[in-house]
């Protein structure tokens, strides 16, 4: 994972040593020559990462430890000095440093603590950014169709390599569900899964929001900000609603996945993403593609591996586990025991074609609880349009 790292050192060789070995990792470096230019972009916000000198041409490098602590979501910070001596490196521990080293500094012992200080910040970011869906994966039902177990196992093949993912299927047949599902079954699972709806983002934030911006990009960028891509960095990525985004956006966007780099809005730098892309649509993209509204190449490079998830209709086998799935989950949620469902009341759900998929029979079993009085669901809770059909 690169991370954005200030280097703080009035040593100009010193600086320069570190900024070379630490962009060939694949990090991003600021330098800083004193506190008082460190304070410059740490006020910005644009640092994850701080390697700082002890002694330094306008304070003491410590001190600075001091001022960080006030700030909620403060940047980690390595202490770096020549003076190596033990009661020095417990006062910086105390003050609330990651580590301590000196110099002359060993590459590899600062790989070791920037990697451990690596995943302290992914966590961070996750805490930021990333909105998981409450227990949603342990609950994940796949149903006994043929055509549900023959997806589920293209996904578990599709989850052990980091290959691009293309998700097809009507509104509300659980295409996140799935992408979900290939999340916790790869090599993934423990990485960031962020999920971006295309079609709800403002076309005129779309960039900002995946690549980020530099702070002073435009007049309300007073901080840096991370985008989604650098947040995702060694994760999944899903894009919801793909034939929804932009010509323009679409162009940037493959240009960034076959560059596996990004540069934030405003900034210079070109920086290094690891990410696997699951996208998916409810849209016929071959349709959109003959009309030009949706970029060929892109679809190409996102159909590595295309999986279709098929309507609830042509699986009505699966209803009553599905059924099953959702009354135990709405029972826990709302406090209720609703033990079963009539045989009236199962047969009228069976018999309907579910235009809206499994979205749409979520929904009525959570109002047939809220308005169930005993521990059966029946015809009177379902809605009346359903057992009119």
């Amino acid at each position: 994972m690169g991370l954005t790292i200030l280097v703080v050192d009035d040593a100009i060789n010193f600086r320069e040593n570190i900024n070379q070995y630490l962009t060939s990792k694949g990090h991003e470096v600021l330098q800083a020559g004193s506190i008082a230019e460190a304070r410059e972009f740490i006020k910005k916000d644009m640092a994850e990462l701080i390697l700082l000198d002890i002694e330094l041409p306008d304070g003491y490098g410590p001190d600075l430890l001091t001022e960080l602590s006030r700030i909620d979501i403060r940047p980690l910070v390595i202490m770096v000095t020549g003076y190596g001596d033990i009661e020095t490196a417990v006062e910086v521990m105390k003050s609330g440093a990651h580590d301590f080293l000196t110099k002359p500094v060993k590459f590899d012992r600062l790989d070791l603590s920037i990697k451990r200080a690596a995943d302290l910040i992914r966590m961070r970011r996750e805490l930021i950014h990333y909105r998981q869906l409450q227990g949603q994966e342990s609950f994940f039902v796949a149903g006994k169709s043929k055509e549900m177990l023959d997806l589920i196992e293209k996904a578990k093949r599709t989850a052990a390599t980091n290959t691009s993912v293309l998700l097809t299927g009507e509104t509300g047949t659980g295409k996140e569900v799935i992408a979900r599902y290939i999340h916790k079954a790869g090599n993934r699972a423990s990485k960031p899964f962020i999920a971006i709806d295309s079609g709800a983002m403002q076309p005129t934030v779309v960039e900002s929001e995946l690549f980020g911006y530099e702070s002073g990009a435009f007049t309300s960028a007073q901080k840096r900000k991370l985008g989604l891509m650098e947040v995702a960095d060694t994760g999944i990525l899903f894009f919801d609603e793909i034939a929804s985004m932009s010509t323009e956006m679409q162009t940037k966007l493959l240009r960034a996945l076959e560059e596996r780099h990004i540069r934030r809005v405003g900034g210079a730098n070109e920086i290094p993403i690891d990410v696997q892309v699951i996208a998916a649509s409810n849209r016929d993209l071959h349709a959109l593609m003959k009309k030009g509204e949706f970029r060929e190449d892109l679809f190409y490079r996102l159909n590595v591996v295309g999986l279709a998830i098929p309507p609830l209709r042509n699986r009505k086998e699966d209803i009553p586990e599905l059924v099953g799935f959702f009354l135990r989950k709405f029972n826990s949620q709302m406090g209720m025991n609703i033990r079963q469902i009539s045989e009236s009341a199962l047969d009228a759900l069976m018999n309907y074609d579910w235009p809206g998929n499994v979205r749409e029979l979520k929904n009525v079993i959570e109002r047939a609880i809220i308005f169930c009085d005993g521990d059966t669901i029946d015809l009177s809770q379902l809605p009346k349009d359903l057992i009119a059909l």
